[in-house]
């Protein structure tokens, strides 16, 4: 009896463990053994509201709006930084290399080092079994052939030709606007026409005869065809330069954004009052110059149609992806993270581009869509950009390495974790602006100048009302300073602000 008895609790333990691992959620698809694809969705100048499913009435976004049903969304998703005016740049060398703002600066130039180390993303995603595949914008240092298995169409940083950077020189170096090219300082009125999103004449996007978003998705739809056939898992790192000015989309797609359709945005200003050399907004500054200065309604309306044309556009080839990637039988086990590498002010403060640290530049979509992820979640816990490094990582079983700054999001996903593992988000442009947002409030410092501003963020999202001269409020600005320079120490930050008087 006493061994029927052990039997038979042997048995229902076994068959609990069975019940446990059944029901688990797995970053491993149990069925086939074959562990999880990761496919990266990597945008250019998409700020965090610029999604219809994320809050924007206006953009049409269906196949965007698809992931964000589809999976969980990370709300506050920042990049940290810029050590340039192409803060593109440095997004994704932190984004590839797995270091913070800085320490991913001081390898820009020896990102050779780490090559040969084995140490960016997708060498780590290689050595642990994955066939790796890159296609389009690039951007960064290393030569992404000693990266990936197989790699079409690396696109530079931006278009040229009707936009090119000598002639822009030229204009703003001779003050003479006439030289400025037809993509910058416009439009300055209705009969302004000279520059036209869809002329292929003008060469950028349409380089080579078909526009760059359609040439991305052709690529990456062919990838996964061939993926049908082959029981390696991939790691597909797509990343799009839409919608990166210059802004260029099919007519039908401009069509779709009358100007009178066109709200402005909450934090329209004509001009910025912080706008200047000092905190590297100056007039020569490439994004600033695309606007006429003051920046007028018809002018931002212009360009917003025109952002949310190429958005759309961009969002039909997303769509496509999403299309043959379910056509080829692999979307079951293929997590994909969507993003960008920053946001866009596009009129809010008065500014065009990404290089503020206000929420419109330095805040971006976050999604995560696959095999056990919340469909249509929500998560608030601050995060970075970059923790998609270490997300894809975990997705394909790789141990963190030590010198990875970032985090990945699926303890948050599985419920493992609510608490961030920022309880501050740090923010630093060049040698100009600093930024801690910590708390629900916000403090920026312009060193340059000895001035300072604080938002309430929570009560305040669109960074309306500075609060800094506020007396209330000195303990608290005190408080998010100090923890500044203490986020300064850890990052590694070189910038010394112990002169700077609060």
């Amino acid at each position: 009896m006493q061994i029927e008895k052990f039997f038979s609790a042997v048995l229902c333990l076994f068959a609990l463990v069975q019940l446990l691992v059944c029901c688990s959620p797995s970053t491993s698809d149990e069925r086939d053994g074959k562990r999880p694809n990761v496919l990266l969705l990597l945008t250019d100048d998409l700020t965090f509201s610029a999604v219809q499913a994320l809050g924007n009435a206006t953009v049409n976004t269906p196949n965007m709006d698809r992931l964000v049903e589809n999976g969980t969304t990370f709300s506050h998703a920042y990049n940290m930084g810029a050590w340039s005016g192409a803060v593109c740049v440095a997004s994704r060398a932190m984004l590839i290399t797995g270091r913070s703002l800085w320490d991913a600066h001081a390898y820009e130039q020896n990102q050779r080092d780490l090559v040969d180390r084995g140490e960016m993303w997708s060498l780590l995603m290689k050595k642990a079994g994955y066939r790796t595949y890159m296609s389009g914008k690039w951007h960064i240092q290393s030569d992404p052939v000693l990266l990936f298995d197989r790699v079409k169409d690396v696109r530079p940083g931006m278009p040229e030709d009707g936009f090119n950077r000598r002639k822009f020189i030229e204009a703003i170096t001779s003050g003479n606007m006439s030289k400025m090219p037809l993509g910058y300082n416009r439009p300055l009125g209705s009969h302004d026409t000279a520059w036209v999103p869809w002329d292929k004449r003008l060469g950028g996007y349409w380089e080579g005869g078909v526009h760059w978003s359609e040439v991305l998705a052709d690529n990456t739809i062919q990838f996964l065809n061939e993926a049908k056939a082959d029981s390696t898992p991939f790691f597909m790192y797509i990343a799009f330069n839409a919608p990166h000015y210059q802004r260029q989309s099919p007519k039908a797609y401009v069509d779709r954004y009358p100007l009178d359709s066109i709200p402005l945005p909450k934090a329209y200003m004509p001009e910025n009052p912080y706008r200047s050399d000092e905190i590297g907004l100056q007039l020569g500054q490439r994004d600033e110059s695309l606007a006429p200065f003051p920046r007028t309604e018809f002018a931002i309306k212009t360009h917003l149609s025109e952002y949310y044309a190429i958005i759309s556009h961009l969002d039909t080839q997303i769509g496509r992806i999403l299309d043959a990637l379910q056509a080829s039988g692999e979307a079951s086990h293929t997590y994909i993270i969507f993003t960008s590498d920053h946001g866009l002010a596009m009129g809010n403060h008065g500014l065009m581009g990404k290089q503020s640290l206000y929420d419109h530049s330095i805040r971006v979509p976050f999604v995560v869509v696959g095999p056990d992820v919340p469909k249509g979640a929500v998560i608030d816990a601050n995060i970075y950009l970059q923790d998609a490094m270490a997300t894809a990582l975990d997705i394909g079983g790789v141990k963190k390495p030590d010198y990875l700054a970032f985090n990945s999001v699926l303890p948050f996903i599985r419920g493992e974790r609510t608490a961030s593992y920022y309880p501050a988000v740090y923010g630093g442009y060049r040698t100009h602006q600093r930024m801690i947002r910590k708390d629900g409030f916000k403090l920026i410092v312009y060193p340059n100048l000895g001035t300072s501003l604080l938002f309430d963020v929570n009560a305040d999202p669109h960074e309306l009302h500075d609060l800094s001269q506020d007396t209330s409020y000195r303990e608290r600005k005190q408080a998010l300073f100090d923890g500044l320079i203490d986020l300064q120490t850890e990052l590694r930050d070189s910038l010394d602000l112990s002169a700077f008087n609060l």
